[in-house]
């Protein structure tokens, strides 16, 4: 039977996995979905650069046009651009034939009737099938600054999304530690209502014995099971969230073969009282501030990249390329081009100017969330130093009050159990124990915020809760 039950046991020994909350901090970090997501805005920054970049450098392409036609100048004009045009292709075989008419005085034919002759070779010339083949390339060589002015831009939004990624990392942390302490906070919860069942185990054979030799009323004894029944209640609740924290911690870490965690995680602040140090701190090193000053800079850059429409553009088109009436590369029948041109808009009815005037006002709006985060940031910081300093202080003191109602019920137990003169009943008994249980849930919970408003106030003065960074 022994062996049997080990067997059993094997499978859930195998996959049951413990961890500290800094081992799930890193699975997180490795795993999580929706960091990775975030981790991609970073790449899209940094192709927007190289896509920036690639303007400057100009576009090479190759075209190959086949076409079919009998439109006349379509096909005269292919016949011209792959050098094959001939007198025929005017008409000229009528003009010869009809000269000498011109000549002899004695015919009627006119200058006047030649020349207002159609020729049919030119006028409805045969379908013609054409191949164009040609490289074509074309760049910029002045847009008044724009291109410039956009890959600054995409420089400052890499800087800003890079920012923006690892504030997102430091704020998983926080995640996973709510999860993590989440499923601590409930063990203990557990652990104290199963003490709290023995206890209440305890009043029920207590009151039983004292009901047989008649120093209690049978009202004890239904009182004491009723808390019995109440307390596992509570255990069936707090292991409910044991297993909803646990569920939430193998999300946060996509590793579902956690079953368990160690203890608290808490972070201890530096050793200072001055809040103005820790408000100095997070200025320097948030990096959802240095975020928001990138994407200022961004917009302030915006207004001369929207400016530059003003300015002139220049470009250089350059082509190389053949005609002929089948695929060919025949440098017989090849060609080149190559133009500089100027365009330079005179008026647009202020449309430039008015986009101008918007990323002003874009700029404005950005620097007015800048300055208002940096409040918000000293306002961030001070409440979690305040926080964390009152609680710090006030968790001795719920230490205290819960040993002092764990004498209390352990003294009004002692004497219930000689209730020789019935000095106390079960009802007062009762009372004590959920004293008891008031004050070490308060404890508790007190523990878990404490290692909260730590981990916010790191968090807060830009520090990160992993301890590899």
């Amino acid at each position: 039977m022994t062996k049997k039950l080990l067997l059993l046991s094997i499978p859930a020994l195998i996959f049951a996995k413990t961890v500290s909350y800094q081992e799930a901090l890193t699975l997180a970090l490795d795993n999580n979905k929706e960091l990775k997501a975030k981790k991609l805005d970073v790449d899209i920054a940094k192709a927007s650069l190289k896509e920036a970049k690639g303007y400057s450098l100009g576009k090479l392409e190759f075209k190959e046009n086949v076409s079919v036609t009998n439109h006349a100048g379509y096909v005269f004009g292919m016949k011209l651009a792959s050098r094959e045009a001939n007198f025929g292709d005017f008409g000229f075989g009528h003009f010869i034939d009809e000269m000498g008419g011109l000549m002899d005085r004695t015919t009627v034919k006119t200058k006047a009737d030649l020349l207002a002759y159609q020729p049919d070779d030119l006028n409805n010339p045969g379908a013609r099938k054409n191949f164009e083949t040609k490289a074509v390339y074309e760049m910029p060589l002045y847009t008044g600054g724009k291109l410039d002015d956009a890959q600054e831009m995409a420089k400052l939004q890499i800087l800003a999304k890079e920012a923006k990624y690892t504030y997102d990392k430091k704020q998983l942390g926080i995640e996973v530690l709510k999860a993590y302490n989440g499923a601590v906070t409930a063990k203990k919860f557990i652990a104290m209502t199963k003490n709290a069942n023995v206890i209440a185990q305890r009043f029920v054979r207590t009151a039983t014995n004292l009901y047989k030799n008649r120093l209690a009323r049978k009202l004890d004894i239904k009182q004491s099971k009723m808390a019995v029944s109440s307390i596992a209640t509570k255990i069936k609740e707090a292991t409910t969230k044991y297993k909803l924290a646990i569920a939430y911690l193998q999300f946060l870490t996509d590793d579902f073969e956690i079953t368990d965690v160690k203890d608290y995680a808490q972070f201890k602040a530096e050793m200072t009282d001055d809040l103005t140090y820790f408000q100095q701190q997070a200025i320097k090193t948030r990096d959802d501030y240095k975020w928001m000053k990138h994407n200022t800079l961004t917009m302030k850059k915006k207004i001369a990249f929207e400016s530059s429409e003003q300015a002139p553009i220049i470009g250089l088109h350059v082509e190389y390329g053949t005609n002929d009436n089948r695929l060919s590369l025949s440098t017989n029948k090849d060609y080149y081009l190559g133009a500089v041109g100027l365009n330079y808009v005179i008026y647009d009815g202020d449309i430039n100017s008015i986009k101008e005037q918007k990323a002003k006002i874009d700029y404005l709006k950005t620097k007015h969330y800048f300055e208002y985060m940096k409040d918000g940031i000293n306002l961030q910081v001070k409440k979690y130093f305040l926080e964390y300093q009152t609680q710090t202080q006030t968790l001795q003191e719920k230490i205290e009050t819960q040993k002092m109602a764990e004498d209390i019920l352990k003294e009004t137990e002692d004497i219930y159990r000689n209730n020789l003169k019935f000095r106390t009943n079960m009802m007062y008994l009762l009372m004590q124990l959920q004293n008891m249980l008031m004050a070490q849930a308060d404890v508790i919970q007190s523990k878990y915020a404490q290692t909260i408003t730590s981990a916010n106030l790191q968090l807060a003065i830009g520090k990160s809760l992993s301890n590899q960074e």
